[in-house]
């Protein structure tokens, strides 16, 4: 497996908006086994490809206590969204900030599997927070953006600070 390097906020590679998977191949498999590498070494518990640099719809998640319960979602997309949920999130790609955030608290979602085939599931709680959260990065978006315009300014300067005292 190859760990990936991971863009940080704000650069603007992570604003692209990733295209669809036309064929799940052996290329794309690969792909997604090296996200969980890099997702479970940073640690983390969902990774988007847009994140490493990857603009294919690839999204992988694990919220297991034990992290064994890998999740690969290709092309996923949300169908149907219920409830809402305020919870505390972080980012792989904003390194030591976290922040409240509202989202559904249960969606259903379809994407593809490994096998390339389609299908529907349903999520709640953290599972649909990350599943949201994922598919923004698809989009382009960061869960900064639903922050206020003081609040993404400041998160702005602090990760440019630490990247220069580097």
């Amino acid at each position: 497996m190859t760990e990936l390097s991971i863009l940080h906020f704000p650069d603007p590679r992570l604003r692209k908006r990733a295209k669809e998977v036309t064929e799940v191949t052996p290329e794309i498999l690969t792909v997604m086994d090296n996200m969980l590498d890099t997702m479970y070494q940073a640690p983390g518990i969902g990774l988007a490809a847009t994140q490493v640099n990857i603009h294919k719809r690839l999204i992988v998640i694990d919220i297991s206590e034990d992290k064994n319960q890998p999740l690969r979602l290709i092309n996923p997309k949300i169908l149907e969204k219920e409830g809402q949920i305020v919870h505390e999130e972080g980012c792989l790609s904003v390194p030591g900030v976290y922040e409240k955030v509202k989202r559904a608290e249960h969606i259903k979602y379809s994407a593809m599997n490994e096998q390339g085939e389609t299908y529907t599931a349903e999520a709640e709680d953290l599972l649909a927070v990350c599943i949201q959260h994922e598919i923004d990065h698809l989009d382009g978006k960061l869960f900064v953006d639903y922050l206020s315009k003081i609040k993404q300014q400041r998160i702005r300067t602090k990760l440019q600070k630490e990247e220069h005292r580097k």
